[in-house]
């Protein structure tokens, strides 16, 4: 396998959440986890069922104090594949 053999993959079937594991993700923000305390969290995403992002923040949600979480995605196959 080459080294760039996972992105073209990636790109190739549109999934690039390998970019946001979610170990990454948590190593890198709870060095910021007071900043979040009574915020919105607004992340704009490719599919918001899917994001690592997404996730990580709504599994936190009560751990971070948080106000609301809102999630976008500008896909309406996304939207209807979110709400069945």
């Amino acid at each position: 396998m080459n080294k760039n053999e996972n992105l073209h993959t990636a790109k190739i079937v549109k999934n690039d959440e390998f970019f946001t594991r979610l170990t990454d993700i948590e190593k890198e923000l709870m060095h910021y986890k007071e900043m979040f305390v009574g915020k919105n969290i607004y992340r704009n995403c490719d599919n918001p069922v899917k994001s690592n992002f997404v996730q990580w923040f709504y599994m936190r949600f009560n751990i971070l104090h948080l106000k609301r979480i809102i999630a976008t995605a500008y896909n309406s196959t996304t939207y209807n594949e979110w709400l069945s």
